[in-house]
């Protein structure tokens, strides 16, 4: 009988991890379900940079002292596939995964407890409120994949994404292709420490203006990367 309800949900076009309940991401098996993004290879290489970037430039492997903690927090935590593969791949980490969905907070707890991944927490916060919130320097590594594709784009989309994948992880509006992106890298401004740093995974056809819009709020040495598909997906910026 499970037999036959995987083929028939495999019938229906519903992706093989949401069948299945897992999905790999960076080296590791993550539990997915409905309602959480199943991990994509290009968040992974967003993981790769940040870990790249922690090890080379800030020491931290070498760290075991309380003032050598590198503090993480990752924004639209989804499944916690972020937060997990950091805090388990840069030593010295504490990282916070935050997102607004019941579900996706159930998984990711759910998900650290699979990986013992003890050093990664998981809070309730809506990302269009972080004005609200006040954490002046808290942070060394701010890391979002926020929502970001426009409703406009849904034609050139996967039909089994479209009929599976949540929504509100996924689409904004036209009009507002940076919605998410403005609220967290004015937050940012604030709470990541002197030194620190913004990662964001973007939408390619919005580079110039995310850019634009990281410089007008200060930020500075902004880089963009490729994914192994061509586009330009990455996004790193520096606080002064």
């Amino acid at each position: 009988r499970k037999l036959e309800e995987i083929i028939r949900r495999l019938q229906k076009g519903e992706p093989v991890q949401y069948v299945l309940g897992e999905a790999d991401f960076a080296g590791r098996t993550f539990h997915v379900e409905p309602g959480v993004l199943i991990p994509r290879p290009e968040t992974a290489e967003l993981c790769e940079w940040i870990k790249k970037d922690a090890t080379e430039n800030k020491g931290i492997t070498e760290g075991e002292k309380e003032e050598n903690t590198i503090r993480i927090l990752d924004i639209c935590t989804g499944s916690g596939c972020i937060a997990i593969t950091l805090g388990l791949d840069i030593g010295g980490s504490e990282v916070t995964g935050w997102d607004i969905s019941e579900n996706a907070l159930k998984i990711a707890q759910g998900n650290i407890a699979l990986l013992d991944a003890g050093n990664v927490k998981i809070e309730y916060q809506d990302a269009l409120k972080l004005a609200e919130t006040s954490d002046t320097g808290r942070w060394n590594i701010i890391v979002s994949n926020p929502p970001y594709i426009c409703e406009k784009e849904k034609a050139d989309m996967e039909k089994n994404v479209l009929e599976h994948e949540p929504g509100i992880a996924l689409f904004v509006p036209d009009e507002e292709p940076l919605k998410f992106y403005r609220v967290i890298a004015e937050y940012a401004s604030s709470a990541l420490k002197s030194g620190g740093a913004l990662y964001f995974e973007i939408n390619p056809i919005y580079e110039k203006e995310t850019r634009e819009m990281l410089e007008g709020l200060g930020f500075k040495a902004i880089d963009t990367k490729e994914d192994a598909f061509g586009k330009q997906r990455m996004m790193r910026a520096g606080k002064s």
